[in-house]
């Protein structure tokens, strides 16, 4: 075995046990009793948080240590992996003992959680220390770098045909018919031309996880993760089409009746129908259990739907909608939640929203344009009888739950995707943009820059697609799907700001893309569960589960 390979995984060994002394600690201070508290842990939530993100840190590197295992037994593990290795392992372990950023102006130092002598300990592991000493170092970033100028990328090979065409398939795609045009798209403030959905649906972007007896790929969560990582690094809105699809697949196929299943399912994934998700309320946000909107019988056996949701992307283009809503004001909480699956009409030339009782107002957003944002009020909107998921009411909060672990871990790979993007530019620019004579590429503090974005990608790749595995062998995987979040939302929005930075004044510019994907990569950390949201979740899981 190669020997960064075999420091690789006692180091993970190490930052592992690292993380679980930061467990006993945090957890003697939430859990007196064993169980979470929950007024100590939001009272005490730096602490649960940074256990999260020092948690989540360690099975990167574990992730990782994985990755250069499987790359060395096929053959794969040359000198740019072992180089990305050594910068990977060295920054991260550094953090680790130093400090690990939570976000700009957070960082959870041992210290903080009485860590002090458990962060000596690892710091003087000899595997550890060797990275400490020899891994993200200015000669590996500046190899590494020289080689990332003359093309070569660290190995991204799933061992899988299929999957390695997958992403060869929709790497060309978004090479040629979207990242072109992104960036025009985004300045007009379109939607994503008709014609372009059309060829994603052939492509089977919106039925890769439904089942092939209803019309679908069925390649599961990791084919998933490539599909929605290269459409990303083309642009963030073409991933995020598929990630509607995906939500609303997995709750009619997890929870729907067989006729719900036969009507929707084929739709689904032939793109005849595009689906938004319809959750998010203007007061409540992540709090579903104070949900308001409302669903009353009508008279003609289906139902009516009262109240307001917000932040609904894609609203306006889309046939269906999943709508959470209250079905039981009597039951407080989760109890009385359902969910909905709620026909409309797709916009036309004429109104936004042309169905009775239902009408939306677009929100002005910074970025991810490309689908658009509204805020939807229900008066008295119908929904046909047999809407109610599953038939059975009180189960909406359930449901929707069960989706969560898919949502993220693709909401990590299009952050792996736009992280991605922000490299390719910063790259390019650097390389054909001369100061004093040189590219600026040839400068340390740029090549250090493009080394650690694309060491730190490969990370949060490998982390996310760890989460997907988990996934796919249908193990639950909440705690993995928000760490792959967690990071990889971190990882794009550091990437997008260093690409602003590398193009200098260029980068504050409209007319250059790395002002577009700044804004694009801010929006990773707050949709589908917000950075806090995440790692209270990913805390409080690990804590409980012992």
């Amino acid at each position: 075995m190669n020997e960064w390979i075999s420091l690789a995984q006692s180091a993970a060994t190490a930052a592992r046990t690292f993380a679980t002394a930061a467990k006993d600690r945090v957890r003697a201070v939430v859990a007196p009793d064993g169980k979470p508290d929950s007024a100590l842990a939001d009272r005490e939530q730096r602490l649960v948080h940074g256990f999260a993100w020092i948690a989540t840190t360690a099975e990167a590197l574990a992730a990782t240590a994985d990755w250069a295992r499987r790359s060395e037994a096929a053959g794969r593990f040359g000198a740019i992996e072992a180089l990305m290795l050594r910068i990977g392992f060295g920054e991260y372990l550094a953090q680790l003992i130093g400090g690990v950023p939570m976000s700009q102006n957070e960082f959870v130092r041992p210290h903080e959680l009485g860590l002090a002598d458990a962060a000596a300990a690892l710091a003087t592991d000899p595997a550890a220390r060797r990275f400490l000493d020899d891994g993200n170092t200015a000669a590996t970033r500046a190899a590494f770098a020289e080689r990332l100028r003359d093309g070569e990328r660290p190995d991204e090979s799933l061992d899988d045909e299929t999957l390695d065409m997958v992403r060869d398939q929709f790497r060309t795609f978004a090479a040629e018919r979207i990242a072109p045009n992104a960036h025009a798209w985004h300045l007009a403030d379109v939607l994503i031309p008709d014609a372009v959905v059309r060829e994603m649906a052939d492509l089977g972007v919106f039925g890769v996880c439904i089942d092939p007896a209803h019309g679908g790929l069925g390649l599961g969560k990791m084919a998933m993760c490539v599909v929605s990582e290269e459409l990303s690094r083309g642009w963030i809105c073409a991933g995020s089409l598929g990630t509607r699809s995906e939500i609303a697949g997995e709750l009619i196929g997890a929870g729907g009746t067989p006729e719900q299943k036969a009507y929707w399912l084929p739709k689904l994934a032939s793109g005849e129908v595009l689906p938004t998700a319809v959750f998010t309320e203007p007061d409540t946000g992540s709090d579903l259990a104070s949900l308001r909107t409302r669903a009353v019988p009508a008279d003609d056996g289906g139902w009516r739907i009262h109240g307001s949701k917000t932040w609904i992307t894609h609203a306006a283009r889309t046939d269906l909608m999943t709508l959470l809503v209250r079905t039981d004001a009597a039951k407080p909480g989760h109890a009385g939640l359902s969910m909905m699956l709620a026909a409309k009409t797709r916009q036309t030339p004429d109104a936004a929203f042309p169905d009775e009782g239902l009408e939306g107002g677009e929100i002005a957003v910074l970025g991810y344009r490309g689908m658009k944002e509204f805020v939807l009020s229900f008066d008295g909107f119908r929904v046909a009888a047999d809407g109610l998921l599953g038939g059975v009411e009180g189960q909406g909060f359930r449901q929707l739950m069960r989706t969560f672990e898919g949502a993220r871990i693709q909401t990590a790979a299009r952050a792996i995707g736009v992280g991605w993007n922000a490299f390719d530019l910063a790259l390019r620019y650097a390389a054909e943009r001369r100061q004093f004579g040189r590219p600026l590429a040839d400068f340390p503090r740029v090549s250090d820059k493009l080394a650690l974005m694309v060491a730190e990608l490969v990370m949060a790749r490998e982390l996310t697609y760890a989460a997907a595995r988990h996934k796919d062998k249908g193990e639950r995987c909440d705690i993995e799907a928000g760490m792959a979040k967690l990071l990889g939302a971190r990882v794009a929005w550091s990437n997008a700001d260093l690409a602003v930075q590398i193009h200098g004044g260029n980068g504050y510019a409209l007319e250059y893309e790395a002002s577009r994907v700044l804004c694009d990569a801010r929006i990773l950390n707050i949709f589908e569960g917000a950075a806090e949201i995440q790692a209270h979740v990913v805390g409080r899981g690990l804590i409980a589960g012992g």
